[in-house]
């Protein structure tokens, strides 16, 4: 996949134009919906196929989301970093390749289309490699993310009900 989906967000929006397609702005339903069906964009990465189901649906409104790469989300993971339980050299591996994704700040990096159909939302969605690889380093922090509630516990009301040995 292309490093930045800028050009390609401009070409969809056009197409979807003259398509006669309305286009809602909105945010991403990936988690919203129950009644999610993710189109297979791994087989079948051309966004007009996905169109034009929408079309024979007889869908008015496709709604786009794009995600704009941001150091915030860098900073968000770093911080996370810092209080996981991974061994430091890990942490030191990790901690290099997210600083190396700041050179895609500002870049598109996932296109997501919807349109809703028979109560179904049906969801298109591309993102860049450096983004999965970027979601991917996110999963395992949050695997191994120190459950600082969980140390807590050992301290609640009950903490001295039970023997601690």
């Amino acid at each position: 996949m292309k490093l930045n989906l800028d050009a390609l967000r401009t070409e969809i929006q056009e197409y979807l134009e003259n398509e006669g397609f309305s286009i809602f702005h909105g945010f991403s339903r990936m988690m919203q919906s129950q009644s999610l069906v993710l189109w297979d964009s791994e087989r079948h990465p051309d966004y007009k196929e996905f169109v034009q189901t929408a079309k024979v649906a007889g869908a008015k409104i496709v709604i786009l989301n794009q995600r704009e790469f941001s150091s915030d989300i860098i900073d968000d993971a770093l911080e996370q970093l810092e209080v996981s339980d991974l061994p430091l050299e890990d942490q030191r591996t990790i901690e290099r390749r997210l600083k190396e994704m700041r050179v895609y700040e500002g870049f598109t990096c996932s296109i997501e289309l919807s349109y809703d159909f028979q109560g179904r939302v049906f969801l298109f969605d591309l993102q860049t490699d450096w983004y999965e690889d970027f979601s991917t380093l996110l999963e395992d922090l949050e695997f191994f993310e120190t459950d600082k509630e969980e140390s807590d516990d050992d301290e609640g009301p009950m903490s001295s009900y039970f023997s601690k040995n």
